[in-house]
């Protein structure tokens, strides 16, 4: 089982990745993307889908036309884990 990070932990790596927010409520950490039009977007999304596969862990994610909102957790851990963070690196270096 994956363990879910301390608070001194996530607001280390918090800081490591500022475009992501902290969802307290859920534990867990969101992004909001926009791109030029649907295509791009979805594009984008079919390389997250990639990763996520790989690494079996995957977001939770809405797509409405150029906009992609992200939200990761670790639903084992029961909240945000190092593979939230590991994963948001990964998105953003897809960007």
């Amino acid at each position: 089982m994956v363990a879910r990070l301390t608070e001194g932990h996530r607001r280390e790596s918090l800081a490591a990745i500022p475009d992501w927010s902290w969802d307290e409520a859920r534990d867990a950490i969101t992004r909001r993307l926009t791109f030029r039009d649907f295509s791009e977007a979805f594009a984008f999304m079919t390389r997250v889908a990639l990763l996520a596969e790989k690494s079996d862990h995957h977001p939770e994610w809405s797509n409405v036309w150029n906009r992609v909102d992200i939200l990761l957790t670790t639903h084992d851990a029961g909240g945000l884990s190092q593979r939230d963070i590991a994963m948001a690196h990964a998105i953003d270096g897809l960007l």
